[in-house]
């Protein structure tokens, strides 16, 4: 597993490893049942202070990603498909509330506002 800290982002550490490991874990290049690092041997490797692993690992578990066991070590949970579309379209409608927000600010109509999404969307194929 390699995680790449930037710190150049405005991303703070934490948030990068959650993110990393999120993404690995959804693209099933982490399996379920699989072990990460220590939140110890992680923080060795990338640097960093055992604080903020512990922090991205506390999110990941909040988050249903992994589970802990105490003595163990942490572990990738049984991933639930439709929960995970679920919070994915959840953040999604909570990004296209903010765009429409600014949208809006910005006195950009729907039509608009489509034909960017659109062009957008169609980008990426």
């Amino acid at each position: 597993m390699q995680i790449i800290i930037s710190n150049s982002s405005k991303e703070p550490i934490y948030e990068q490893i959650y993110s990393q490991i999120k993404k690995l874990i959804l693209s099933g290049e982490l399996q379920e049942g699989q072990s990460l690092p220590s939140m110890r041997q992680l923080a060795k490797d990338l640097e960093i202070s055992v604080i903020t692993t512990k922090r991205a690992y506390e999110e990941l578990e909040k988050n249903g990603f992994i589970y802990s066991i105490v003595g163990k070590g942490s572990f990738i949970s049984e991933q639930n498909t439709e929960m995970m579309r679920e919070r994915k379209v959840k953040v999604i409608e909570e990004n296209l509330l903010i765009a429409i927000q600014n949208a809006k600010e910005m006195n950009i109509g729907l039509a608009e506002l489509k034909e960017m999404l659109t062009l957008l969307y169609s980008e990426d194929e």
